[in-house]
């Protein structure tokens, strides 16, 4: 089984819960009360889909604008995104939407982009964007959507398998290219160390 590394980045708002989704996918935990990320938290973690597994390398951004200039560093050379809003907060939908802007003027065709709407476990009372809103804004711009829940784990698993899905798959080619071979391990079974 083949491995592939990929880079996948957080972005959003403040308290959207990018860290809460990273958590809970890598780790299986929630807490109710999650510490401010300074700058970025990094984690990895593997899913098996299809034939491969996918290593990702997760950058969990931090939310408050103070940190907004570090960000490219942090999304450059990403095979994929995910920008996090909450359902609670129209504002923080506006800001899930100027990340998007901002990935799209990197001009990077072949970024995996996903929009996540969490804290879907919410009352609908407390819900300010609604899921056709989201769906139709990600639909326009190529994005797919869902809506998560840190808390009860709904569809959090999913959204990242569904982006290992979409990772594009670089194909080893088939004939080894003409020339010397000069590494004497060509050839030789090699031990995969991923998770």
């Amino acid at each position: 089984m083949s491995v592939m590394q990929a880079k996948l980045v957080l972005l959003g708002d403040m308290g959207a819960g990018k860290s809460s989704l990273v958590l809970r996918f890598v780790k299986g935990q929630f807490f109710d009360y999650q510490e401010s990320t300074i700058g970025a938290a990094f984690l990895t973690q593997c899913v098996a889909v299809n034939d491969a597994t996918v290593k990702f390398e997760i950058w969990d951004t931090a939310g408050q604008e103070r940190y907004h200039s570090l960000a490219p560093m942090y999304y450059r050379g990403a095979a994929a995104a995910i920008i996090v809003y909450d359902i609670s907060s129209q504002s923080s939908f506006a800001r899930a939407k100027s990340w998007v802007k901002e990935l799209q003027r990197q001009g990077n065709a072949s970024l995996v982009m996903a929009l996540a709407g969490n804290k879907a476990d919410l009352s609908a009372e407390k819900r300010e964007v609604e899921a056709s809103e989201a769906e139709a804004y990600a639909e326009e711009n190529g994005l797919f959507f869902m809506e998560t829940s840190a808390k009860t784990a709904a569809n959090v698993n999913d959204l990242f398998y569904e982006i290992a899905r979409k990772l594009p798959r670089t194909a080893a080619p088939s004939t080894p290219a003409p020339g010397v071979v000069l590494d004497s391990r060509r050839g030789a079974q090699t031990k995969s160390a991923c998770c």
